[in-house]
């Protein structure tokens, strides 16, 4: 009987202990519960958040290629495709041959585009109501496309001044990659296809603008540099500009490739400086075609 008796008892004590375990088991379960369940509420949060970040970025996206789609438009609507007559493709023209009255320039801009300094000068002709002509690096329009598109929405001409911008000489396949990707990078990038071409430091020697010329791009030189790549001061810049100026003109400088904080400074002065003296601004092939126009009309008086 003691036995029994011991056996309920040690029988009793266990069912109190599994009791009393489950009982704690229970409440720490009901503690750990509200846990993970705010756990579960902030992935849920996280989830939200990133895919609206996500609706964000897609709606961005095709944002952008709603804007080129309405630049690559404008730039064909404008006519930016540059159909230069027949006389200039393979030729290699420093000015236009004008008659002294015609008091026109081409204000040009080489190595671009280039962060910071290609949006100041973009800015600046804005202001002022001018369009110009920007010979481009293609690599460059590679890494800046924006700033490569906002050039041709804004109205001004766009030209190849080849990939890497190497001075070397190269062989006929080098000088094709050279000049022919990035005519490619740039009506890939802005629509426009560009038969305009300046070879890297006016070399002509080292094999690029011969293929240009026998591919029938118009090798377009200067007649006034600014020299502003020696970075010479700004009052100095203005006097190099204006050395060689002259009606048919273009002017040599540069928004890309360095630091052209010069430049920027200088444009304003220039610009003013040749409106005092009677002269109007036009892009490359707005001067080729006044050339063109102008050898006609003389023609035919002949």
């Amino acid at each position: 009987m003691e036995n029994h008796k011991s056996f309920f008892w040690s029988q009793g004590l266990l069912i109190a202990l599994v009791g009393l375990v489950g009982s704690f088991s229970l409440g720490l379960m009901m503690l750990v519960k509200p846990n993970t369940s705010e756990a579960q509420s902030q992935q849920s949060i996280n989830e939200i958040t990133t895919s609206a970040k996500a609706g964000t970025q897609a709606r961005i996206e095709s944002l952008k290629a709603m804007m080129l789609t309405s630049w690559q438009q404008q730039a064909q609507a404008k006519g930016f495709a540059y159909a230069l007559p027949a006389s200039f493709l393979g030729a290699t023209i420093d000015a236009a041959k004008l008659s002294p009255e015609k008091k026109v320039i081409a204000l040009t801009f080489d190595d671009g585009p280039w962060p910071e300094s290609t949006a100041q000068v973009l800015n600046i002709l804005k202001k002022n109501d001018i369009k110009a002509t920007f010979f481009v690096v293609g690599q460059n329009v590679k890494n800046y496309p924006d700033l490569t598109k906002q050039v041709v929405a804004e109205g001004h001409t766009i030209a190849n001044h080849t990939w890497h911008h190497w001075y070397h000489h190269m062989n006929p396949q080098v000088a094709a990659y050279e000049i022919e990707n990035t005519t490619d990078i740039i009506f890939k990038t802005t629509g426009v296809k560009t038969n305009l071409f300046r070879p890297p430091g006016g070399n002509m020697h080292n094999g690029v603008a011969a293929y240009a010329r026998n591919s029938k791009y118009a090798i377009i030189m200067w007649s006034s540099d600014s020299i502003d790549y020696s970075r010479p001061g700004v009052q100095r810049l203005v006097k190099n500009v204006f050395r060689q100026a002259q009606p048919g003109g273009i002017v040599l400088m540069h928004d890309g490739g360095g630091n052209r904080s010069q430049t920027v400074e200088a444009l304003p002065t220039i610009i003013e400086n040749f409106r005092k003296e009677g002269y109007s601004f036009v892009t490359v092939p707005e001067l080729l075609e006044m050339q063109d126009k102008e050898q006609k009309v003389l023609a035919n008086k002949k």
